[in-house]
């Protein structure tokens, strides 16, 4: 099951991944990620030990590659299993076993990663991984776009189900983090729910606490205000 995209925004450091299937609650076991450490998915018949497994050695700094055959070395259904990853110095590597099943395959980037199995075809992620590299939007509308991309070259063989989204920028919390668990067009709602995002939810992480300030900003009037003010910037882009 399913095709992602791992990524680094050299930028900003974020790390995200974007991930889509037909399969339920594809959020909730693929894709992992960490500020200032690295993104990976577990993919396939995925072992959902590779993620925290994965993000704990990209965190003690340890370079792709070397998580990647670590990782594989220790799972007997090696095989079976799809796996990519960045690490934080944009550095990348892959794993599709070779029991996954076809279309399967994986294409890396300039610090980023697109892979997937039971794909309608090679298309998917040569599309997925060419409006990535094409888009000069924000890091997270990026993600989206290149799914998006995968999903007109045919996508998930089987069809359609779940999506998600999950971006870290400097935070050991998620800066962004978006499922749908069960819809008949996963990418579409998706893209709602990170539209819906750029009001008020932004307005508020923006003055959530941080290492740098760890009470943030409690204020409710210059909440609401930044609130109201991008809530307005949304209404008149419409």
């Amino acid at each position: 099951m399913t095709w992602s995209i791992v990524a680094l925004d050299p930028q900003t450091g974020a790390f995200g991944v974007a991930v889509t299937t037909k399969f339920f609650a594809v959020g909730a076991l693929c894709p992992h990620a960490a500020a200032n450490a690295g993104a990976l998915a577990t993919q396939a018949l995925v072992n959902p030990t590779w993620g925290p497994r994965g993000i704990a050695m990209l965190k003690d700094g340890v370079p792709a590659a070397s998580v990647m055959e670590r990782l594989v070395a220790s799972d007997q259904g090696r095989e079976t299993r799809q796996l990519h990853l960045v690490d934080r110095h944009g550095g990348t590597a892959q794993h599709t076993g070779r029991d996954c099943i076809g279309w399967c395959g994986h294409k890396a980037g300039d610090g980023f990663s697109v892979a997937g199995n039971m794909l309608a075809g090679e298309a998917v992620i040569d599309a997925t991984h060419a409006t990535f590299v094409a888009s000069a939007k924000p890091f997270a509308e990026r993600l989206i776009d290149a799914l998006d991309a995968g999903q007109a070259q045919g996508g998930d063989k089987r069809g359609k189900q779940s999506a998600a989204l999950v971006v870290f920028t400097t935070e050991d919390y998620p800066a962004l983090s978006l499922r749908v668990d069960d819809h008949a067009e996963p990418l579409a709602e998706l893209r709602r729910l990170y539209d819906l995002s750029q009001g008020r939810f932004a307005a508020f992480s923006k003055f959530m606490a941080t290492r740098e300030n760890p009470s943030g900003v409690w204020d409710r009037s210059v909440i609401e205000a930044e609130a109201q003010r991008l809530e307005k910037l949304q209404q008149e882009a419409r």
